[in-house]
């Protein structure tokens, strides 16, 4: 595959991002995988093995990049290793520099208590760079009605402060879509989901969700902060 230039990226994602807009999710899969091949990954948090379930049957044994903070909850980890088991994808678990201790030394103790930015930063938004170098586009599960910050989320775009297409194949998907995907193919849960948590990230920064809020409500929920610097590159 020839060596595309950011020029050639941001005309692809444009041209995607318009094209693609209403098309089925798989669609959208195979678009990215027939123009990046092996220079395109997946990113999973393991709230549900959704998105790497439905990667997997357009490309099976697509790279799968899990962030592993050393902060996740154990069922978190469950979901890792049961996708590993059993979907056929190859997972990359990428660690931050330092371990939660060495971090406490350099930071001192609990920064995701006193400046969560900057343990995300740290924990987070470093490691994916890092992963991200051997490759041209990634998809994530973003999805529209998650939060009032997702609700303009493209199926495709570039991000110019990564150098990287994004791709997201179920940004239109509703919550109906998801669970009617987990019931049809038995994909793998996280089960702090079933315990009223809407959205699972680090054990110090997630609480479970009361009723009428989003997804994303127990996220962060002590601070003015909803993303952890992931998704937000422009």
């Amino acid at each position: 595959m020839s060596v595309r230039t950011i020029d050639d990226l941001v005309t692809l994602a444009t041209e995607a991002g318009r094209e693609l807009e209403n098309a089925p999710a798989e669609e959208i899969v195979r678009w990215a995988a027939e123009t990046f091949g092996s220079r395109f990954c997946v990113t999973s948090s393991f709230a549900d093995a959704v998105l790497a379930h439905l990667v997997s049957r357009v490309v099976p044994g697509v790279d799968v990049v899990f962030l592993d903070t050393g902060l996740h909850f154990a069922e978190t980890l469950a979901v890792r290793d049961r996708v590993a088991a059993t979907i056929p994808v190859t997972i990359r678990s990428v660690r931050p520099r330092q371990t939660v201790g060495q971090q406490d030394g350099s930071h001192g103790p609990r920064l995701f208590a006193r400046d969560p930015d900057e343990c995300c930063a740290l924990r987070k938004v470093e490691p994916l760079e890092r992963a991200l170098a051997d490759y041209d586009a990634w998809a994530a599960g973003l999805r529209r009605d998650e939060s009032p910050s997702r609700a303009n989320t493209p199926v495709v775009h570039f991000e110019y402060a990564r150098g990287k297409v994004k791709v997201n194949p179920i940004a239109r998907w509703t919550q109906s879509d998801v669970d009617n995907y987990i019931a049809r193919y038995d994909v793998p849960v996280n089960e702090l989901l079933r315990r009223g948590y809407g959205s699972v990230g680090c054990w110090p920064c997630t609480r479970r969700t009361r009723a009428g809020e989003d997804a994303r409500a127990g996220r962060w929920a002590m601070f003015d902060k909803t993303e952890c610097g992931l998704h937000v590159a422009a």
